[in-house]
């Protein structure tokens, strides 16, 4: 008899429930994917709907001299053949931010609701109108490109319900990982986890960079498409919680004669499963369903019961803001996403101007600081994991931020070698926080004990703090738009401040971890809380 190959031995050696964890880390990962990948074309198109025109008017200037035996033509109007009207004015910088700005200060403003609604709510459901509406509105933005519209109203008005429909995602996917992973080296997975947003932003920018010289329509329309087909994948697959498989195999798995089951619909439409056994006696468990391989049927068995009285209810909004430590990171995100969404609609632009490369050529290096943002969200969650101090960690990557992003300034101006090498250590150190208080610290807010095992609570904080932290994105690319009109070296100062008050911040929470004599790494212990 033939020897099983490792690797399937490697495969049979999980468990259903080891797989169904390993569908919702990777399913969720690649939703929130395109959710950045979506977002990131703006960054790119930016300098493609206003160019530098002096190469044109070179040119020009060159085809009527060398045309002497031809009758004069008339001069070109470089603004309107360069750049998409109306983005051709002088007052480019601000228009561009104007429409950033719609976008994220609708996102903040949404975000906020969007917690509330998603707890209500089935997540699956939720999460798949959004996505479906999300790529109807990004590929509405490239079909301006394609119908020759230049209403700048048409595309604010695009830009702020695109900003409405994808705040359903963050809460969604926060909400689904939390349920599914416990507090165990919840730093180190979420970190890994967290990764999408950058991998995203990566990918959105080799997309839009591929058809912004040609067709910059296209760098709208091709990712409206994927968030809209992952949408449709996210309403066939989706699983919000492990609660959601009690009732399929209580149904599917009896010893050779059906067990009668009844239902109500719980948290976010989850299924608590009612066994009716041979006394007439009904009762409810709340159980860690151990689920079987293959084909084998095993039925569940009352081994642990928790007896639940009632449904638990909702929290509200400012039940939310009384858990410890929700108000601190949510002031803190505000600044640490300011910085970071600055980057993000503003570094390509920024590296055309200041590297003098083309738009194709500037998105592709911007992918650079998404990559180092991969590393540092990794070693936050690794680092705050091993020393059970999430806010230390963050205060710490915050104080090496505000230096780096300086250097980065300086540096930038003296070749491509130094400016990859910074891009590298400023995404690492700046998304590094953003990173952590999204995941992490959202998550163990969400499981705070003073909610005494209350899940529902987990979308609200999620939303809270990221909502927050909206608010600082919608305001750090407006500002970078007004203050780059007076020199690039001012949008620095103003990111570097916001590092720093971002800091400020968190000094209250990092004394007392570092004062407290029950900080101390997460134990294995604490698996089993969640």
């Amino acid at each position: 008899m033939a020897t099983i190959p490792p690797g399937i031995r490697l495969l049979v050696s999980f468990d259903r429930d080891q797989w169904y964890r390993a569908l919702t880390f990777i399913l969720t990962f690649l939703l929130y994917t395109s959710f950045h990948l979506s977002r990131k074309p703006i960054s790119i198109v930016k300098s493609e709907l206003h160019k530098n025109c002096s190469s044109a008017s070179e040119i020009a200037t060159i085809a009527s001299s060398s045309s002497s035996q031809q009758p004069s033509l008339p001069p070109l109007h470089t603004d309107i053949d360069c750049s998409w009207k109306p983005f051709e004015k002088r007052n480019y910088k601000q228009l561009l931010g104007a429409m950033d700005y719609s976008f994220l200060c609708a996102y903040a403003v949404g975000m906020y609701l969007s917690g509330i609604i998603g707890e209500r709510l089935p997540i699956r459901l939720y999460l798949t109108v959004g996505m479906l509406t999300s790529g109807l509105f990004t590929c509405l933005f490239g079909l301006g490109y394609v119908y020759n519209i230049h209403n700048l109203g048409f595309y604010i008005f695009v830009q702020v319900a695109n900003g409405l429909v994808q705040t359903t995602g963050w809460p969604s996917v926060v909400t689904c990982i939390g349920n599914w992973f416990g507090k165990g080296r919840r730093g180190l997975i979420m970190g890994l986890w967290n990764s999408h947003t950058s991998v995203g932003n990566i990918l959105g920018s080799l997309i839009a960079g591929y058809y912004v010289s040609s067709n910059w329509g296209m760098s709208f329309i091709v990712p409206g498409l994927i968030i809209a087909f992952m949408g449709i994948f996210c309403f066939l697959f989706l699983i919000e919680h492990p609660n959601d498989l009690k009732s399929m195999y209580a149904q599917n798995c009896s010893p050779g004669k059906s067990v009668p089951t009844k239902g109500w619909n719980g948290v976010n439409g989850h299924t608590e499963v009612y066994l009716q056994y041979k006394d007439n006696k009904t009762q409810s468990y709340d159980t860690e369903l151990l689920l079987p391989r293959d084909s084998v049927c095993v039925p569940t068995q009352p081994v642990v019961v928790v007896k639940r009285e009632s449904e638990p209810s909702a929290i509200s909004f400012m039940g939310a803001l009384r858990i410890p430590g929700v108000i601190e990171f949510s002031l803190c995100l505000l600044f640490a996403k300011l910085v970071s969404y600055t980057f993000l609609f503003w570094l390509p632009l920024y590296i055309t101007k200041a590297a003098h490369l083309d738009a194709k050529k500037a998105g592709d290096l911007s992918t650079l600081f998404d990559v180092g943002g991969i590393v540092g969200g990794i070693l936050a969650g690794v680092i705050s994991d091993k020393l059970g101090k999430r806010a230390t960690t963050c205060a710490v990557m915050l104080l090496l931020a505000a230096p780096t992003l300086y250097g980065f300034s300086m540096i930038s101006q003296f070749g491509l070698g130094p400016t990859i090498g910074m891009l590298l250590v400023c995404g690492g150190l700046v998304n590094g926080p953003y990173s952590l208080i999204t995941t992490a610290v959202s998550a163990d807010l969400g499981t705070h004990k003073s909610l005494k095992g209350n899940a529902r609570a987990l979308s609200t904080v999620t939303a809270i703090i990221d909502g927050t932290g909206s608010v600082g994105a919608a305001l750090g690319p407006l500002l970078a738009g007004l203050l780059s009109a007076g020199g690039w070296d001012q949008v620095f100062y103003m990111l570097m401040m916001a590092d720093f008050l971002a800091l400020l911040l968190l000094l209250r929470l990092v004394t007392k971890e570092l004062t407290s004599s029950k900080s101390r790494p997460i134990s294995a212990v604490e698996l089993k809380e969640h």
